[in-house]
């Protein structure tokens, strides 16, 4: 059997990651060039990020829609992933009136964002329904002859890595493809098919730690069934708990040391110079430290890159490399922050903050994380809307990201502290109750955005600016404390509670983590999706698998360690 495998990239997002995961496990790839190369395949991975109108537009402008009908009808395997699994339905809501490849009768439907946070944007389980009576027949050499999921000892503990708006919501009618369901909140979603020589996942294996790793396994290594019955459904799929969890960040600041090499810092409110020689404090070496952190469990790892490189080529970005050398061997979500904006070159030339972005998601990064810039587009948008004027002028990165690559692509990161005020009425800004008074005994607070790593403030609120920024195509905020930053004292729980009852979007939680009943006391108050701590962690104060391990004895639903391949 050929070791190489044809990927079809039609440029939407992080294929990089994917094709380090194939080659992993020992295969070559060839990426889809022509429409000769699709019928000349033998075996062919679809993945997909961003929109479905975007990823079927681009098959057929590139002539491809008909040979990769061709190619699927001539019993050869197909491996489908995310808008790769959508694409093979009769259409989407996300983009009316446009055709999908039309093999399963189905239309992918949005999740409904009034009953929980849009995207659907971590790990589940994904429960497998389909009956392998014929799936898994053995050939006389012992090999399977289909692709499968949960490899690890109990399904239920096994999970993976899901990021989207859209889903195909499961059906009686849709049987005879469905090969896994997953229940996110009140819904209920095909997270995966197989029937014959068709296998597709709504989750990213590539992104999914070793658990998805095996499953890509199993496609490329498996002989596979040319005609097969349509399996029946064996387990009731109304029965299928949801198995959401609640995920662990970790989080590198990056920059250089006065020595020029790149190093994880962290600052103590933002300040990351020791107070004893004023050197940059220096916990070690970004790719390594990322690399141990996948391993001890971390379900994403974030890059915020605190250096601005000013007179460096973008191609030549110290990070872009940091990334590319990284998604070689962790297989879990990575963010980038820092720099997302757009710039002007040393040689005058300029590169927009669409082009910066799109560098770092060739160079392995999942998601980009905009900061000072999503502060002036608020502002911008807020005099817009002044002025009675059309606030969404499609020139911010915010739009023309989520727009290319996917609001679950834009993250915004915000950097607030504390202004404090006698009482609601001494400002115009969303007023919170201080749980720790102000300096003059004030019980009152608003929380001003600030710019240029927390050196400079705006005349924002948090409320404002994250609300806009949903508004703008932002698919998930990483709300940061200045005034919690380093402190070991918990998350700024009220600021955290009254964000997340503000947008429909994840929340990552962050600053102030000191041990693991923070996570717990953050998780449980104030209901966010993610946690994220960086000193703890690079200090082995606290390590993952303990805070893991301490947030599953409370009985939260969290993701282990994945067993090795």
């Amino acid at each position: 059997m050929s070791k190489c495998v044809h990927i079809l990239d039609y440029g939407a997002g992080n294929v990089l990651s994917l094709v380090n995961a194939v080659k992993k496990l020992g295969y070559d790839i060839k990426y889809v060039e022509s429409a000769e190369d699709l019928l000349s395949a033998e075996r062919l991975l679809f993945p997909g990020v961003g929109a479905f109108g975007a990823a079927m537009s681009k098959l057929h402008s590139s002539n491809y829609t008909t040979p990769l009908k061709q190619y699927i009808a001539s019993g050869r395997p197909f491996m489908g992933i995310c808008v790769g699994l959508q694409s093979l339905c009769l259409g989407s809501e996300e983009d009316p009136g446009v055709d999908g490849l039309g093999l399963i009768p189905t239309i992918v439907k949005k999740f409904n964002s009034t009953t929980k946070s849009v995207p659907h944007m971590g790990w589940n389980s994904a429960t497998v329904v389909q009956s392998d009576e014929y799936a898994w027949k053995q050939q006389e050499n012992g090999t399977l002859v289909a692709a499968e999921l949960n490899h690890d000892s109990n399904p239920d503990s096994t999970k993976y890595y899901f990021v989207h708006s859209y889903a195909v919501p499961f059906s009686k009618e849709l049987e005879g493809w469905t090969y896994s369901v997953t229940r996110y909140g009140d819904e209920l979603f095909v997270s995966s098919v197989r029937k014959g020589n068709v296998f597709a996942t709504q989750f990213h294996p590539e992104k999914s730690g070793f658990a998805g790793l095996k499953v890509l396994r199993t496609f490329l290594s498996a002989p596979v069934i040319l005609s097969a019955p349509a399996a029946s459904i064996v387990t009731d799929p109304n029965l299928v708990k949801d198995k959401f969890t609640r995920r662990i960040i970790a989080c590198l600041d990056v920059r250089t040391n006065d020595s020029g090499d790149l190093v994880v810092t962290k600052g103590d409110q933002y300040d990351v110079r020791e107070r004893s020689d004023g050197n940059v404090r220096n916990l070690g070496k970004p790719v390594d430290l990322a690399r141990q952190y996948f391993e001890e469990g971390a379900d994403e790892i974030t890059f915020l890159n605190i250096t601005s490189f000013r007179d460096c080529p973008v191609r030549d970005l110290p990070m872009l490399e940091v990334l590319r050398r990284s998604s070689e061997s962790i297989f879990v979500p990575l963010t980038i922050g820092g720099g997302i904006r757009d710039i002007v070159e040393p040689d005058g030339t300029k590169v927009s903050a669409l082009e910066v972005a799109g560098m770092y998601f060739r160079s392995g990064a999942d998601k980009v994380s905009i900061g000072s810039d999503a502060v002036y587009a608020v502002e911008e948008y807020l005099k817009l809307k002044s002025e009675r004027s059309d606030p969404l002028t499609g020139k911010t990165a915010i739009e023309q990201i989520s727009k290319v690559y996917g609001s679950q692509a834009v993250v915004i990161s915000v950097d607030p502290k504390r202004v404090y005020v006698n009482s609601p009425s001494d400002t115009t800004h969303r007023v919170l109750n201080a749980t720790i008074p102000g300096p003059n005994g004030e019980k009152f607070c608003w929380y001003q955005c600030t710019v240029k790593g927390g050196r400079e403030g705006r005349d924002i609120d948090v409320y404002q600016l994250v609300t806009v920024c949903e508004a703008l195509g932002a698919g998930e905020i990483l709300l940061n404390c200045m005034d919690r930053d380093g402190t070991n004292s918990g998350y700024e729980l009220e600021l955290v509670s009254d964000v997340k009852n503000s947008v429909k979007i994840p929340v990552i939680a962050s600053s102030g983590a000191g041990n693991p009943d923070h996570f717990r006391e953050v998780f449980d108050t104030c209901k966010v999706e993610a946690a994220l701590a960086a000193g703890i962690f690079h200090r082995r104060e606290v390590p993952i698998e303990e805070v893991k391990r301490y947030l599953k004895l409370k009985g939260m639903e969290i993701r282990g360690v994945d067993a090795m391949l």
